[in-house]
């Protein structure tokens, strides 16, 4: 049995994406995200920690976690990666500037949040949003729209695309 941040028993589609299945979580196929480099800025670690395995189990590659707003931005600009997934808030600070860093860049990124959608700045409401809590469908369908739009942007002098 799996327990998710509340201590209710996970569905099953969770407990398979914790168990590692090779066909991915709910019988779906990993190629679709397979090898997807996946920058991840979340600062609460066990929300860290589920997302990270979870995301392995897709067949991600996970960059991260990172959980402080100055480490992220390094990592923004330092380190290799497809996608984000951004916690809005990161140790009580807004991470709206590190959005608008990944926007100027072309980077494709969706917001992980407890907030209700309502709440986000202006500028980034049509972003994707992966909520708390989530389940592995939601974040599916979060990182296909990611990847898919990783796939489509034009890249940068010096970055290399994605086999």
């Amino acid at each position: 049995m799996v327990l998710n941040l509340t201590g209710r028993q996970c569905p099953p589609t969770v407990q398979t994406a914790v168990g590692g299945n090779r066909m991915g979580t709910a019988g779906m196929p990993r190629s679709v995200l397979a090898g997807t480099r996946v920058l991840l800025i979340e600062d609460e670690t066990l929300v860290a920690m589920l997302l990270e395995e979870t995301l392995t189990d897709l067949g991600c590659q996970v960059v991260g976690p990172v959980a402080r707003v100055d480490a992220a931005r390094r990592a923004i600009e330092h380190e290799r990666f497809d996608c984000v997934l951004l916690d809005i808030d990161l140790h009580g600070h807004p991470a709206y500037p590190l959005a608008e860093l990944l926007a100027a860049r072309g980077v494709p990124f969706g917001f992980v949040t407890g907030y209700d959608a309502s709440r986000l700045a202006r500028g980034f409401a049509g972003r994707p949003i992966l909520p708390k809590p989530f389940n592995v469908r939601q974040l599916r369908s979060v990182l296909v729209d990611l990847a898919e739009g990783a796939r489509a942007r034009p890249r940068r002098r010096g970055e290399r695309r994605k086999p």
